[in-house]
């Protein structure tokens, strides 16, 4: 938890607000989605679901919790209806909450994508241990650099946190390529595809917010693009990504149910 600089002005303040309110309403909507749609597929794919809505749930609420230490944080006034003034109050913006939400949420993020391709179940159960356990580890390798203003110190948990990443990564991208292919239907194969490359494309964005503060941006600018970047990229890597897997299940579940109804 490390002191917010001064200086704010209404826009860089108002930019890091939106962002968390939008990641509020954004992981929300959806896992109220996600859950109504439960019995919409087979039961073979409601574990998947069902933790893809948890995933958002707790997302949602540390959200609230970063969402009301921003707003803790600052008085907004404005006088006589002149522009508006921030300042500091005092009370310390804890941004902690962000990483024990990547410690829970990230590794049941690949055990539902796990999950809802329906490998076999030794296959399930190695890669859920190992990816989770792989994720786990670069989110806590993360948090040391986080709170760190000495550069070096930034950068060397930086490139600790990336030797994990870089495993979790290329077995999305190459080590289930031949897994995908084993899906029901071209539609099935397809959305698992999206939903392996839309994972790598939202996580790679964190390694680069991770790096506004250790490439010379600093101040109230670096604090909001770190904001409103980790916002985007949450939504992007939990509620878009569990509408991929709410989509890959109910087409799944749409193959598996036309096969029963064929006459033997």
């Amino acid at each position: 938890m490390a002191p917010l600089p001064d200086g704010f002005s209404y826009a860089e303040w108002n930019a890091t607000y939106n962002g968390l309110s939008f990641g509020i309403a954004a992981m929300g909507s959806a896992t109220i989605f996600f859950w109504l749609q439960l019995p919409n597929v087979t039961k073979s794919y409601r574990t998947a679901l069902t933790i893809t809505g948890i995933v958002t749930l707790i997302a949602t609420y540390h959200y609230i919790r970063i969402f009301n230490s921003w707003s803790e944080a600052f008085t907004v006034s404005s006088k006589d209806g002149g522009d508006y003034t921030v300042q500091l109050t005092g009370a310390p913006f804890n941004d902690g909450y962000r990483y024990v939400d990547w410690l829970l949420t990230v590794p049941l993020l690949l055990i539902e994508l796990i999950l809802v391709m329906k490998l076999p179940q030794e296959e399930t159960v190695s890669l859920s241990w190992k990816l989770g356990l792989a994720s786990a580890l670069m989110v806590a390798l993360g948090y040391p650099g986080e709170i760190q203003e000495d550069l070096s110190v930034r950068w060397f948990w930086w490139c600790l946190s990336m030797i994990p990443f870089c495993y979790v990564v290329f077995t999305l991208a190459v080590g289930l390529a031949e897994s995908t292919s084993k899906q029901p239907s071209p539609a099935a194969a397809s959305l698992v595809s999206a939903a392996r490359y839309l994972t790598v494309l939202s996580w790679c964005t964190y390694p680069f917010v991770y790096m506004v503060k250790s490439v010379g941006l600093a101040g109230p600018a670096a604090t909001m693009y770190e904001q409103v970047g980790y916002s985007i990229a949450d939504v992007m890597a939990k509620a878009v990504f569990g509408v991929l897997i709410w989509a890959i299940a109910s087409e799944k579940s749409a193959v598996e149910e036309s096969g029963k109804l064929l006459p033997n």
